[in-house]
């Protein structure tokens, strides 16, 4: 498993909240758990005390885009790095799938948290992953959605650095909005020509009398 695939874990409690909507699904212990997906194990050490340090990371987490969406890479960075100094993991080997042929194990790279509380492993996890995404694609790869007003943070992973979006729903909805303030414009402006071309008439009928 390549490290950089725990960078889903911050794109996962960033957006938990729309703060442009004002919405905030990270109200509840259960909300917490969830965010862990699979790992259950560290899913159950959750506790309502979590869902106020959960939202503390994710507002630390949502300065590493929103810096990284503005173009400063120095910050974006500076921010992770102060979360990585914070919550430390400890990288290991780990084989838990086999193969079919053989049955060996299919060693990878694993994120070992030691961690006081579920926020501390969670955040480790985050940060080293978004850490090694940063590095490994590019600072300019963090982004936040340009479809107002969702601003939702994702990872672009395309081949010519090329997302804006973080779905394909608002992405189709910007391109609907962008259609219809083009035809708008256009409509307007052939009104404004029409009426300058009603104008230029009725000056012109005037002159001849």
């Amino acid at each position: 498993m390549e490290l950089a695939y725990y960078s889903d874990y911050a794109v996962r409690l960033v957006n938990t909240e729309e703060p442009v909507r004002g919405t905030d699904t990270l109200t509840s212990v259960e909300a917490v758990r969830d965010l862990f997906g699979g790992n259950q194990s560290a899913a159950r050490r959750a506790t309502d005390a979590d869902v106020t340090r959960f939202r503390s990371v994710r507002g630390r987490l949502r300065a590493v885009f929103e810096a990284a969406d503005t173009g400063d890479e120095t910050l974006a960075v500076d921010l992770l790095n102060s979360l990585l100094l914070e919550f430390p993991v400890s990288p290991q080997i780990a084989g838990h799938d086999f193969r079919d042929d053989d049955g060996r194990p299919l060693w990878h790279m694993h994120l070992a948290d030691h961690p006081s509380n579920a926020t501390a492993g969670y955040a480790a996890i985050a940060a080293m992953g978004l850490a090694f995404h940063l590095t490994e694609y590019g600072v300019d790869r963090l982004g936040l959605c340009e479809a107002a007003p969702c601003r939702n943070a994702y990872l672009d992973t395309s081949t010519n650095r090329s997302r804006r979006y973080c779905s394909d729903r608002c992405a189709t909805r910007a391109n609907v909005a962008a259609y219809r303030a083009r035809k708008r414009l256009e409509a307007d402006r052939s009104a404004s020509t029409g009426r300058a071309a009603k104008s230029a008439q009725r000056t012109s009928a005037n002159g001849e009398r």
